[in-house]
């Protein structure tokens, strides 16, 4: 985000987070070089926390991307970075001392959760977390925890019946990806239930924005379009989706820290339903602003395996507890990926020059 932007979302959060997320608290971070991650973490510096950011920089795509997302912050006096797996690290020196420990760090993709990977997204989907929560038992860390965030998916509802869905719906994840998060979730109910570790879980609904991870659909069209290649979307273009801006999803983990109840699941939406394929026509005539006549020619594919036809939170849940709701509407959420998009790609240019 942006330096206002990023003053705009510290200055309007209640004072119940604020007096946990005090200047000089200590926070833990994990997947602090992704997309939310590292959002996330520049959100939490401003508020003068001192974060710990965890994050084995993966390859589940490109390496030197992730390292941009930390460059804004690397350097920061109240930053320190662990480039560590959370499958060995040692969580209890990890956490102890911890005022929250948002849990962002995953192996992400739908599409890719299949066959012989499948063991990767158990692995840092549900072991990494248990790992985690099992630290949160032990006393140098109960003592001053007051929350563990942990991002989920609104993949772990499958396709649903009846929408908007809440919060109360029975999960049918369709792909493996989904039943991680899933698992992970009911191990932060458990920890809670069972050993007072007090969790808030995200669902986040197809979070987008500057620094999206270059396997999401936007980021893919607009580099599309930047290199006058073709776009491949998969299924026919009418499967809905509820899109949230990444300065929501950031401000959803931050109120969730204040939440009262020993565990709680939450809707992260951002508030509409759309067509997919009016939103490519949306982002098209964005980019034709900003660069006349550039275009990413479109082809349509057969469905991938495990994605869903439609998405939509119902937000009532979190908005009447942690006061959640979006502030970013789709169209200017779309402007602002894309002129970070234009104006990388020249900081790029720029420096090869």
């Amino acid at each position: 985000m942006e330096g206002s932007e990023l003053k705009e979302t510290v200055a309007s959060l209640p004072d119940g987070v604020r007096a946990i997320l005090r200047d000089g608290a200590p926070v833990v971070v994990t997947g602090c070089a992704g997309f939310i991650g590292s959002t996330l973490t520049e959100a939490l510096l401003e508020l003068g926390c001192r974060v710990t950011g965890v994050d084995c920089l993966t390859d589940y795509y490109d390496v030197a991307l992730k390292r941009e997302n930390l460059a804004g912050f690397a350097g920061h006096p109240d930053f320190t970075f662990r480039d560590e797996d959370l499958q060995s690290i040692d969580a209890v020196e990890l956490l102890a001392g911890s005022v929250a420990c948002f849990h962002l760090a995953a192996q992400a993709g739908v599409r890719a959760s299949w066959g012989a990977y499948f063991e990767e997204y158990l692995g840092r989907n549900v072991m990494a977390t248990q790992r985690l929560l099992e630290a949160c038992r032990d006393a140098s860390v109960a003592g001053d925890l007051k929350r563990f965030v942990y991002s989920s998916s609104s993949s772990v509802y499958g396709d649903q019946p009846d929408l908007p869905v809440t919060e109360q719906a029975l999960p049918q994840p369709r792909s493996p990806y989904g039943v991680t998060k899933m698992a992970a979730e009911h191990l932060c109910v458990l920890y809670a239930m069972n050993f007072a570790v007090p969790t808030s879980s995200l669902r986040y609904f197809t979070v987008f924005g500057p620094r999206q991870r270059p396997d999401m659909a936007f980021r893919k069209y607009i580099e599309a379009a930047l290199d006058g290649r073709t776009f491949e979307v998969y299924g026919d273009g009418t499967q809905t989706r509820d899109f949230t801006y990444v300065g929501d999803a950031v401000r959803s983990n931050l109120l969730a820290v204040a939440a009262q109840d020993d565990w709680a699941v939450f809707n992260t939406g951002g508030g509409s339903r759309l067509v997919f394929r009016d939103t490519l026509t949306t982002l098209q005539g964005i980019l034709t602003q900003r660069v006349p006549g550039l275009e990413a020619k479109v082809r349509y594919r057969e469905t991938a395996k495990g994605d869903v036809k439609d998405t939509f939170a119902d937000r009532t849940h979190v908005q009447e507890t942690i006061g959640y709701e979006p502030t970013i509407s789709f169209a200017e959420g779309l402007a602002r990926e894309v002129d970070w998009a234009i104006a990388r790609r020249q900081d790029r240019k720029d420096a090869r020059d």
